[in-house]
């Protein structure tokens, strides 16, 4: 009882004095990688990793209920918010988000730091960790298992779908394809009819980068080619052997109507992965009541367990 007391205590404060995001900028050679930033410079750096489809304002509802001392970076993604586009004819893959993370990393001049990460932000943080041990402390998947197994016999099937369908867009835009244009509210629509379990205010702020107004109404800035099947997917013998290479410390945070409801791994994949982290001690599942989006419906439910886990390693690296 004191402890979620305690934990009330720190939401709120956190609340009230978390001041306003700043906006964060990294040249890239096709473009830029753009996101937010919450926190003093000198902060505990935590780099904050949408899902699919989404962007930064994944995280406004979250990040706010954090400790205010932390240095919190959300990504737009390539493709995604306000980040640039892939160049013509490139495929958006889980290894090219992994190297935007490190080119991130490496402009903030981070050697150490957390990934925060949803969805397929958690999977792309569960690859960057077991490329890149040394560098991440702590790895929290909200929702996601770190990675994304495909079953061996379906990766031909996959891989050709993806490449028709790139095939297919851009024969299109030869043809001479526009794109659509949107009112504000027939914009909102759109988005919760494709995500049926977002409120109403987590999806205003998806579109707060989200959308663009040009002339005539708004047009989404998510890249279209982010929709098509992704060509570059590994084998959960392939995801194992990357998962045993993780050294930080990781906290599966499970919504009960989440990702295993709507977006379920091939049969045992799911519980090879759970074994698999299991062997690490320094692992932590914990299930909340939400559904895939819960991080933003419900921060409430998510900031303090995220919160306790990462000041946790803080106790146990005095020791």
């Amino acid at each position: 009882m004191i402890q979620a007391l305690n934990g009330a205590r720190q939401l709120a404060t956190a609340t009230m004095k978390r001041a306003a995001a700043t906006e964060f900028r990294v040249p890239v050679p096709w473009g830029e990688l753009r996101g937010q930033v919450w926190g003093p410079e000198e902060g505990r750096p935590v780099l904050c990793l949408h899902g699919w489809a989404d962007n930064s304002g994944s995280f406004n509802t979250l990040v706010p209920l954090l400790p205010q001392e932390w240095r919190c970076v959300a990504l737009d993604m390539a493709g995604h918010g306000l980040s640039s586009p892939r160049p013509p004819g490139v495929f958006y893959t889980f290894p090219a988000y992994v190297a935007d993370v490190r080119r991130v990393v490496e402009a903030l001049q981070w050697k150490k730091f957390s990934i925060l990460g949803h969805s397929m932000g958690g999977n792309v943080g569960g690859m960057f960790s077991a490329l890149f041990p040394e560098m991440v402390e702590s790895l929290v998947l909200l929702d996601s298992y770190g990675f994304l197994p495909t079953d061996t016999k379906e990766l031909p099937y996959v891989m050709r779908k993806g490449m028709l369908e790139m095939v297919e867009l851009e024969k299109s835009e030869r043809e001479g394809r526009k794109e659509r244009l949107y009112t504000y509210d027939r914009a909102m629509q759109r988005l919760m009819q494709a995500n049926p379990k977002l409120t109403e205010q987590s999806a205003k702020h998806l579109l707060e980068r989200g959308l663009k107004e040009v002339e005539g109404g708004f047009v989404f800035t998510r890249d279209i080619r982010v929709n098509l099947k992704n060509v570059t997917r590994i084998s959960l013998e392939q995801s194992l052997e990357l998962q045993s290479r993780i050294q930080a410390r990781v906290l599966l945070l499970l919504a009960d109507a989440g990702l295993n409801k709507v977006f379920p791994l091939p049969e045992g994949c799911s519980e090879a992965l759970m074994n698999g982290y299991q062997r690490n001690k320094n692992m932590k599942v914990i299930t909340v009541a939400g559904d895939h989006h819960v991080h933003m419906n419900q921060p409430e439910a998510v900031a303090a367990i995220v919160t306790d886990f990462m000041q946790s390693a803080d106790n146990t690296a005095k020791l």
